[in-house]
């Protein structure tokens, strides 16, 4: 592999397009443009994830068709945003790691994603999220973020971010200037935010700034637009968020990297080719197009385009491509760890560690004597809370029921996918049957059916727990339950931490780092 930057003008523009793309291998297309310098790097998602190994070769593809370094980039936040799961070590998400509110364990675990991400050949990665949640109805959010207070938000996000880097990866701090107050996903429509100056200064430009002085080397733009400073363009596509906020008033100086600009937030409202060029010029060093093909061969022709007749001036994408050949460089897979580090015991223990201190008691005592009488089980299983989640994929049952099935003898279990009829009848069935009731929701203050479902069972008389599995809110829309326990989330060793809370292997310590009412 060359070592030297192309300083043609196609390969300076080239350079600052990722591109996703479906499948296990890389489609002879993107070999090809790597080949040609038409695009920097890749974004994986889940939908190119079966195994380490094969991940491994897949990266392996890409790295070996460019002349020069290039950044594979994958959304790996932890949580319910984790792009590799199967066959790695899963960790809490953001919103747990801020109820431990331990920055050495936050520190640990990222560095843990980042030595397992460097081993299978990914170099960036789309996090921390920093964003400080304000309205709980944010569906994009959610557990993505460490909570709700800026100065505990800046100090796990900064402590995410030493962790990424020292295991070899870059961090990106999201989703500037921040995306927590507006209950719109991006995915879909465009978000708009017309709060007071004085408090985004005061509060969401807060972990970013912290984040920039603590040297992350990317942040990522968001699609939602501030009135106040820009009435007419996103952040994405804003000279006033990007270049003037970001770089002018913050002082950063890494690479710009915008969200994905193929979301409708983008889509709906401008062109893929233009798109591409208004945030080039708004100061975006790297430009995602997760998905299409043709989206992104238009962006690249676009840009291409606007170089060569002077909209695009050439200090900007000399600057551009100076920032981004930086990144490539310094996060360059000179050395990789060996694939074996993948689910190390070491790795293992820090993840289980990191889930048991992000369990909050929020009411009720534990450990429940389980021995007594007949215990029952549902669990409403939600699709996804957001796009985010994953691209077309459906959120997995987790293994709650059959881990509580290990420890209780008896147990009875009942599963309600989204508005089952069916299904949620025969859970109040099985509660009429059961002394205690365990009631595991994911978000059901976003969810009206799930909500219903939930209280009716909760309502009942005999002994009730409420384990929220997700977004803590629910405790607050559902108080009526005797014991109340937050996971902040429901990746896997989140939901063994629940089971071993539940039975008394230790005693939850966490804080609940969001507001919740009731």
């Amino acid at each position: 592999m060359a070592q030297s930057i192309d300083n043609t003008l196609a390969a300076k523009i080239g350079g600052r397009l990722l591109a996703g793309f479906d499948g296990l291998t890389p489609p002879d297309y993107i070999l090809e443009w790597l080949a040609q310098g038409r695009i920097g790097g890749v974004i994986l998602f889940a939908r190119n994830v079966e195994t380490p190994a094969q991940v491994a070769a897949l990266t392996r593809a890409c790295h070996d068709a460019a002349p020069a370094p290039i950044l594979i980039g994958i959304d790996q936040e932890g949580g319910t945003v984790a792009r590799l799961r199967h066959g790695f070590t899963e960790s809490p998400g953001a919103l747990a790691l801020g109820a431990a509110g331990s920055e050495a364990l936050a520190e640990a675990m990222t560095r843990v994603l980042a030595t397992e991400m460097r081993a299978v050949g990914i170099n960036w990665t789309y996090a921390p999220v920093v964003d400080v949640t304000h309205d709980i109805h944010n569906a994009s959010v959610g557990t993505r973020s460490p909570g709700m207070d800026a100065v505990l938000v800046s100090r796990m996000g900064a402590a995410q971010a030493r962790g990424f880097a020292a295991g070899g990866v870059a961090a990106t701090a999201k989703h500037f200037p921040g995306l927590g107050n507006t209950p719109v996903d991006t995915h879909d429509a465009l978000a708009v935010i017309d709060g007071p100056l004085d408090y985004l200064y005061a509060n969401d430009l807060m972990p970013f700034r912290t984040a920039v002085a603590a040297g992350v080397p990317a942040v990522m733009i968001s699609h939602v637009k501030f009135p106040a400073l820009d009435p007419d363009y996103p952040a994405t596509l804003s000279p006033a968020l990007t270049t003037g906020l970001l770089r002018e008033t913050i002082g950063f100086q890494g690479v710009a990297c915008t969200d994905c600009l193929e979301m409708r937030a983008i889509t709906d409202n401008f062109g893929a080719g233009e798109s591409a060029v208004l945030a080039a010029l708004a100061g975006a060093d790297v430009l995602l197009f997760s998905h299409t093909r043709e989206l992104q061969a238009a962006a690249y022709d676009a840009l291409l385009a606007a170089a060569h007749s002077g909209r695009l001036p050439t200090q900007q994408i000399d600057t551009a491509a100076a920032r981004v050949w930086s990144l490539k460089q310094a996060y360059a897979l000179r050395d990789q760890p060996p694939l074996g580090v993948i689910r190390a015991p070491e790795h293992l223990e820090i993840a289980a560690r990191a889930a048991r201190a992000g369990v909050v008691l929020l009411k009720g005592d534990l450990p429940l004597n389980l021995s007594v009488g007949k215990v029952g089980l549902v669990e409403f299983v939600q699709r996804r809370d957001s796009a985010v989640m994953e691209h077309g994929k459906s959120v997995e049952t987790t293994p709650l029921a059959a881990q509580l099935a290990a420890h209780i003898p008896g147990l009875v279990t009942a599963t309600v996918p989204p508005g089952d009829d069916a299904a949620g009848a025969g859970a109040r069935a099985l509660a009429e049957t059961v002394e205690t009731l365990i009631v595991a929701t994911r978000s059901a203050h976003l969810d009206p059916d799930q909500f219903a479902g939930a209280r009716r069972l909760l309502e009942s008389s005999r002994r009730t727990v409420l384990l929220c599995l997700r977004n803590p809110y629910d405790a607050g829309a559902l108080p009526a339950a005797d014991v109340i326990l937050c996971t902040c989330g429901d990746s896997a060793p989140s939901i063994t931490a629940a089971v071993d809370a539940l039975r008394g292997v230790f005693t939850p310590t966490g804080r609940l780092p969001v507001e919740v009412a009731g």
